[in-house]
């Protein structure tokens, strides 16, 4: 068995691979096997990959199965002490696994960790999707040190100590192996977008860790297959963060904060409608409230189960406040602002 598999993800990103499989290779091939995981892409990929860079190992999927059930097949076929869910529009440094592969070994109460997140377009500057490590506020708004709502800061060492986390982004994730089949995976049925948060708080409701070690540095192109704007994005981030608060929620918690939820929701969607003139996000949050409600039923099983799995160690879920609150009210538009 390997110590640690390198598993990119592909769906038609030839010219991604072409351009940043090389740093993977490059600095990652002493301490990690790479595989690259292909869902069914119609690009010349596979052909690249075989013809450029042989090395690499090839997993291939039948069709496409999204990000979270495409990672779960994949990592089915992959025997490693850890797995590294890596995008493949990531630029790798030297000796980035070092710090992660250390602080894993040494401190088995960690299920899984991150690098920091720094913009490819400006180096100097967080990335959007990850930053220096994620939080969660308990009405289900994520956000990270480095990066609130679209704010995203520029890279001062002001997030340099290695800190305990809620959730580690799926651009750059290392989790130990033997956890993420303990607790089920990825969810499948998200398809994309915020699957990595809420297996992260599945496994932080068993008791395990999350943990950024910013020691650890990558650059990431970010804004994935889908740009920030695009509808079916915006449908997917509020349907799966609802049903993410639905499975994981405490039971004293759920039904206020589904309340308060579904105010927030139609506010945002009138907000897009009436200030951005923007119909398409307008139209994905009703839909996504809909297909929601559609849908949870579903998820009762998951719910007791997760609920059942709790353990009398786990430390707080979320941060004490309404983000909105915090940010719109008070002003507070960088992590250090938000006196937490």
């Amino acid at each position: 068995m390997d110590k640690l598999a390198i598993v990119i993800l592909n769906w038609n990103g030839a010219e991604m691979l072409k351009k940043y499989l090389p740093s993977v290779l490059n600095f990652s091939r002493e301490e990690a096997v790479v595989y690259v995981a292909d869902n069914a892409s119609t690009d010349n990929s596979i052909a690249l990959l075989k013809e450029q860079f042989p090395e690499v190992r090839l997993i291939l999927l039948e069709k496409n199965w999204g990000f979270a059930e495409g990672y779960n097949k994949a990592l089915a076929q992959v025997e490693a002490e850890y797995y590294l869910l890596l995008n493949s529009d990531i630029e790798v440094t030297p000796g980035w696994l070092i710090p992660m592969i250390e602080f894993m070994d040494a401190h088995k109460e960690v299920a899984a960790c991150q690098p920091k997140l720094l913009s490819i377009f400006q180096r100097d500057s967080f990335e959007y999707a990850g930053a220096c490590g994620g939080y969660m506020d308990r009405y289900g708004y994520p956000f990270c040190r480095g990066r609130i709502f679209d704010v995203v800061e520029q890279d001062k060492g002001q997030y340099d100590e290695p800190a305990k986390i809620h959730w580690a982004t799926g651009a750059a994730l290392l989790v130990r192996a033997r956890i993420y089949k303990e607790v089920g995976g990825l969810d499948g049925r998200f398809f994309a977008h915020q699957e990595e948060i809420e297996m992260c708080w599945r496994m932080r409701i068993r008791g395990y860790q999350i943990w950024c070690l910013p020691q650890s540095k990558v650059y990431h192109v970010g804004g994935g297959t889908l740009p920030k704007s695009n509808p079916m994005k915006t449908y997917l981030n509020f349907r799966n963060n609802l049903t993410m608060l639905y499975k994981c929620l405490p039971e004293k918690d759920l039904k206020p904060v589904m309340r308060l939820r579904w105010f927030l929701d139609y506010l945002a969607a009138f907000q897009t409608l009436l200030l951005k003139r923007n119909i398409g996000d307008f139209k994905a949050i009703f839909r996504a409230r809909r297909d929601f409600k559609r849908w949870r039923k579903d998820f009762v099983k998951d719910r007791q189960q997760i609920q059942n799995s709790r353990k009398d160690n786990q430390e707080s879920e979320f941060v004490p406040f309404l983000l909105l609150w915090k940010y719109y009210a008070k002003g507070c538009k960088t992590f250090s602002q938000l006196g937490w």
